[in-house]
C-alpha cells in the first residue's frame, strides 16, 4: 500500500464498521427486550462466555456491566469444560458470544448450562446456529462483511458484538437508576471516582496544623504563625473563635507597598475580610475549582459555627489523584 492510501484505507474500515453497527441498530427488537428483562429479573450474576476475539469482547462486556451496577463475571468457554463451570450458579443468567454460533468450545458448554437451568442469551451472527437454537434470546450481531480485506479477521463482527454489549449495559444502568455516586463507589482508585467521592475532610489539615491568630494580635505575631505553619496565610478570628478574615503573603506584599513599617498593626486592621472558604463536606474537586477560579492556592475550612476547623492546599488535592 502506498503512503497516500493509508488514510483512505482507515476511513474505509471505519465506514464499514459504522455501517455494521447501524445495521445492528435496525435489528434490535423483541429479543433485546427479552434479554434486558431476563437480566433485570436475575437474582445472581451475569456470566459472559466466549472464546478467541469474541471472548475478549465478552471480557469487556462483563467488566462494563460490573462497573455499572450489573454484577458479572467472564467465563472462558474452554476453561468452563475443565472445572471453571463451578462459577455458575442456578440464579445466574448466561450471555454466550460467538459469531458463527458453532465454535466447538462454545457449543460444548450449552448442555451444562441447560442442566443447571440457566437462562441463555446469545450474541451471534448466525440466527440459525446451534448457539442461537439453544438460547432464549438471540441478539443479532450479523455483518455483511468484515473490515478485513480478506473477509477473515474478526473486525466488523466484534465491533457489533461490543456495541450490543454496551447497549445492554447502558439500558440496564438506566433501568436500575444507577447514579454517578454509584459509579464512583465502583471506581475508587480512578480519578473519576475520586472526583465523586473524595471530600475536603479526607485531606484537609486540622488541629495544630491550622494557622490561626486573634484579630487583636499584631501583624508580627501573625507573620510568625504563617511562618510556623507554612501555608502562606493565617485565619483571623474574633474572641469567640469565629473567622473574621484571612491574611496572606499577597496581603503582606501589598501592605508593604503602602506602609513601610506595619508590624505593630493589628491583624483585624490588615486582614482581608470575607475570604473564600470551604466546608469539610464539600468535594475536593469543588475546592480545586474554587482555587482555580479565584487564583488562590489555599482555602480555610469553616465549621457550622464559622470557626476554622481545617485548611486545604492545592497541592493536597493534586497529590490525591483527583486530577
Amino acid at each position: 500500500m502506498k503512503k497516500s492510501g493509508i488514510t483512505g484505507e482507515a476511513r474505509r474500515v471505519l465506514t464499514l464498521e459504522a455501517a455494521a453497527v447501524m445495521n445492528a441498530r435496525k435489528n434490535l427488537g423483541a429479543d433485546f427486550e427479552c434479554a434486558v428483562d431476563m437480566i433485570m429479573k436475575c437474582k445472581g450474576k451475569v456470566v459472559v462466555s466466549g472464546i478467541g476475539k469474541s471472548g475478549i469482547i465478552g471480557q469487556k462486556i462483563s467488566a462494563t456491566m460490573s462497573s455499572t451496577g450489573t454484577p458479572s463475571v467472564f467465563l472462558h468457554s474452554t476453561e468452563a469444560a475443565h472445572g471453571d463451570m463451578g462459577i455458575v450458579s442456578r440464579d445466574d443468567v448466561a450471555i454466550v458470544i460467538s459469531h458463527s454460533g458453532e465454535t466447538g468450545e462454545v457449543t460444548g458448554i450449552l448442555p451444562a448450562l441447560k442442566r443447571l437451568g440457566i437462562p441463555l442469551i446469545a450474541i451471534t451472527g448466525k440466527k440459525t446456529s446451534t448457539l442461537a437454537k439453544n438460547a432464549s434470546c438471540v441478539l443479532d450481531a450479523s455483518v455483511t462483511k468484515e473490515a478485513c480485506p480478506m473477509n477473515l479477521a474478526p473486525t466488523a463482527s466484534t465491533t457489533v458484538q461490543l456495541a450490543i454489549g454496551d447497549a445492554l449495559a447502558v439500558v440496564l444502568l438506566k433501568l436500575k437508576g444507577f447514579k454517578k455516586e454509584d459509579f464512583a463507589m465502583f471506581h475508587p482508585g480512578g480519578s473519576l471516582g475520586k472526583k465523586l467521592i473524595l471530600k475536603v475532610k479526607d485531606m484537609m489539615h486540622t488541629g495544630a496544623e491550622v494557622p490561626v491568630v486573634s484579630g487583636d494580635a499584631t501583624l508580627q505575631k501573625g507573620l510568625l504563625e504563617m511562618t510556623k505553619k507554612r501555608f502562606g496565610c493565617t485565619a483571623v478570628v474574633n474572641p469567640h473563635g469565629a473567622m473574621t478574615g484571612i491574611f496572606t503573603d499577597g496581603d503582606l506584599r501589598r501592605l508593604l507597598e503602602t506602609d513601610g513599617n506595619p508590624y505593630g498593626m493589628k491583624m483585624k486592621q490588615v486582614m482581608t475580610k470575607k475570604p473564600r472558604t470551604i466546608k469539610s463536606e464539600d468535594l475536593a474537586i469543588h475546592a480545586l475549582n474554587v482555587m482555580q477560579r479565584h487564583s488562590i492556592t489555599v482555602l480555610i475550612v469553616q465549621d457550622r459555627d464559622g470557626k476554622p476547623e481545617g485548611i486545604i492546599h492545592m497541592h493536597d488535592i493534586l497529590k490525591s489523584g483527583v486530577v
